[in-house]
């Protein structure tokens, strides 16, 4: 496995690569990640995975400088699994004008207005830095295959909707959610919750559950679920920024003819802000 710092390395280095799997990540590896990478050496003979804590994706009082980088262990787990290249730019390669202080790039991608909702609602701006990180990293790689996460169902889905609108010639493949024994989606920021906090963290899941069920036993009524599930987490010390019933296929509020739904949630216990989301079968 070869670990690359620079653009002008990576691309000589895949010149003449066959068919490039693409792994994008901020570090910080755990057993999700590793599938992904599993999932990615069943579509490509070379494997391309991504370190880059992404300055443009977080808000001015978020987790930035905090967020853990831990390069080297990551490193051995992927040289384990058998990826071919590690990619870990500094903030200056992937932003050609910094400046030490400011990102200076003025130029970024757009998303769709789904990107303002859910997450987004909380997190101005954050899809645009997610959209832009990730057609700089396809422009630098080139892959056939990129390989995501369904945890971040939303991202997923912009994703998705970046290839086909700019016409890109990426395979997009979504891989599901890696949870902990006890339910809880694994998750890179789950190292900051502390041992109570720890033990509560899978109900967000188990709510997510019961509001499955409530459906699949013909609930319709989903404003109503939405909001008894907001109100249950919130009396348990949850501070929930939603719960929401979506389309799968849309991400928009279902209608009467939506059969393919999704159940997102996001809330936070203490400071940690914790996402999970549940397709509901038709």
């Amino acid at each position: 496995m070869q670990i690359i710092h620079t653009i002008s390395e990576l691309r000589t280095a895949l010149k003449n690569q066959v068919s490039i799997a693409f792994v994008p990540t901020m570090g910080n590896l755990h057993a999700g990640h590793i599938k992904l990478v599993e999932m990615a050496k069943q579509h490509a003979t070379c494997v391309v995975v991504s370190i880059f804590v992404n300055p443009l994706q977080f808000g001015k009082n978020e987790d930035l400088a905090s967020y853990p980088r831990t390069l080297e262990a990551d490193c051995d787990k992927l040289k384990q699994i058998g990826a071919n290249f590690v990619f870990a730019p500094n903030v200056q390669e992937m932003y050609p004008d910094f400046d030490g202080n400011d990102l200076n790039q003025s130029m970024t991608i757009t998303p769709s207005i789904i990107a303002s909702e859910l997450c987004g609602a909380v997190r101005p701006g954050h899809f645009a830095g997610v959209a832009t990180v990730v057609m700089k990293l396809f422009n630098i790689v080139q892959p056939n295959v990129a390989v995501f996460g369904k945890k971040d169902y939303q991202q997923l889905f912009i994703i998705r909707e970046l290839v086909r609108q700019f016409n890109l010639n990426v395979e997009i493949i979504g891989v599901d959610t890696m949870r902990e024994v006890d339910g809880l989606a694994m998750s890179s920021r789950n190292g900051y919750l502390t041992p109570m906090q720890r033990g509560e963290a899978p109900r967000l899941h188990k709510a997510l559950k019961l509001v499955a069920e409530a459906i699949q036993k013909g609930n319709r009524d989903f404003t109503a679920i939405e909001q008894q599930t907001t109100q249950f987490l919130t009396q348990l010390g949850w501070i929930v920024d939603y719960i929401s019933i979506r389309s799968a296929k849309t991400l928009l509020s279902p209608n009467a003819h939506d059969h393919t739904l999704i159940v997102l949630g996001a809330a936070k216990l203490g400071s940690t802000r914790l996402i999970d989301n549940l397709e509901i079968p038709s």
